[in-house]
């Protein structure tokens, strides 16, 4: 019984956090242009800390690209390169915030990080000097990346003043502050000039 009850005040207490919650959606141009691959992210104005996931995260290597090209994850994400192409590989990263040199690796083989430090984290190959990519390590669970057409939408964000934050790896964008509602969407557009 007093596990039942146990398994019920949880499910409560989420189901509140969820009603409880609002949504952040919007657009991001540049020069009336979309703009894609934008890391949009909700922090608290007073710091939390969140658990990692337990699942880890992929960047993959599919036709001599790394896909995605922005991968944003939570301090602490586990992330996978595995190996798709039909050639080797030989991805590495010179960034202070993680340092790594997986040397060359065969199809079909992965490799792995832990994003253990808040930053970005330029990801290269040896091989193919057109490969890039870039990990965004973020201290909130509140991010999206904006889609081709430039959208980002932030679902079930407790109520709150947050900062509204963005990585782009050519645009540099100004942030503010958001009030989060306890119920709703809020909308914030955004047109940058070039």
């Amino acid at each position: 019984m007093k596990n039942i009850l146990i398994l019920v005040l949880v499910f409560f207490l989420i189901a509140i956090q969820i009603i409880s919650a609002g949504n952040l959606k919007g657009k991001i141009k540049l020069a009336d242009e979309p703009l894609k691959n934008v890391v949009v992210y909700l922090e608290l104005t007073e710091k939390a800390v969140y658990q990692p996931p337990k699942d880890a995260v992929v960047l993959d290597q599919i036709n001599l690209t790394f896909v995605p090209h922005v991968l944003p994850v939570l301090l602490g994400t586990k992330v996978i390169f595995p190996n798709s192409d039909k050639i080797r590989h030989s991805v590495f990263s010179v960034s202070k915030i993680k340092k790594f040199d997986f040397g060359t690796y065969t199809p079909g083989v992965e490799k792995s990080i832990i994003c253990d430090q808040l930053g970005v984290i330029p990801v290269l190959c040896y091989i193919h000097h057109d490969m890039s990519a870039y990990i965004v390590v973020l201290d909130t669970p509140y991010f999206v990346l904006t889609n081709d057409a430039g959208e980002f939408h932030i679902d079930n964000v407790p109520p709150g003043k947050y900062h509204l934050k963005f990585w782009n790896e050519e645009v540099e964008i100004k942030s503010e502050e958001v009030l989060i509602p306890s119920k709703g969407t809020i909308t914030k557009n955004l047109n940058i000039a070039d």
